[in-house]
């Protein structure tokens, strides 16, 4: 039996790819993969073990011990060694941890085959930062989104504003910044558009244009879904 396929969508934070991968994902009955959450877990994780961040060994060793499961306290749930983290992930202290972490090359090699695990029939949407370039480098369909940065705080802003968690847009903004020159300078598998990747500046789309876009891609490279 051939391999599942694997549609990879990577972009930047706000840039809308976990909310398209999810409809994606519905729409073609494929499994999905949040990779971003793995890395917030871990870094949540590290954090309160007071994991040595410099020391790769540490950190290697911490996340290859730790249980990350998805779904088991309710849909987009996300647990810890069996603990709902959900909440805890999304906070600041989740993206700069996940940041910390993500730059690490022993973390990333831990967590690598837990992510090549999740490909399974029928298919997978894998959405991450490295999905196309690193992970799945031979995913059918590799997606890019993008936005500006204002745009990205703004949309960041509004979801946690949503889900009860107190936000300051400027603040906002300032991380937002920040992690993108942490992510795209990292040494180990930087922020950036695989090669064959079509890129999708969505600043000026609605979340439904954008959707409708990879779907018309994706039946595009997949037409047995249409």
């Amino acid at each position: 039996m051939s391999e599942a396929p694997v549609i990879a969508i990577d972009g930047p934070s706000g840039s809308g790819k976990g909310a398209v991968a999810s409809v994606i994902a519905e729409r073609t009955g494929f499994g999905l993969l949040d990779s971003g959450a793995l890395y917030r877990a871990l870094g949540i994780a590290a954090h309160r073990a007071g994991t040595d961040l410099t020391d790769p060994r540490e950190v290697g060793l911490l996340a290859n011990s730790l249980t990350i499961e998805f779904g088991l306290h309710g849909p987009d749930s996300v647990a810890l060694n069996g603990e709902d983290i959900s909440r805890e992930i999304r906070t600041d202290l989740g993206s700069l941890m996940a940041s910390r972490v993500g730059a690490i090359a022993a973390a990333r090699a831990a967590l690598h085959d837990r992510q090549l695990a999740m490909r399974q029939q029928p298919g997978l949407i894998a959405d991450g930062r490295d999905m196309g370039t690193v992970v799945f480098p031979d995913a059918v369909l590799k997606i890019f989104l993008t936005a500006s940065v204002e745009e990205r705080a703004q949309r960041r802003y509004k979801q946690l504003i949503a889900k009860g968690i107190g936000a300051i847009l400027p603040d906002l903004l300032r991380d937002l910044q920040e992690r993108d020159e942490r992510d795209s300078q990292r040494p180990v598998s930087p922020l950036k558009p695989a090669e064959d990747a079509i890129v999708l500046d969505t600043t000026d789309l609605t979340l439904d244009e954008v959707i409708d876009r990879v779907w018309e891609l994706t039946v595009e490279r997949l037409p047995a879904l249409a």
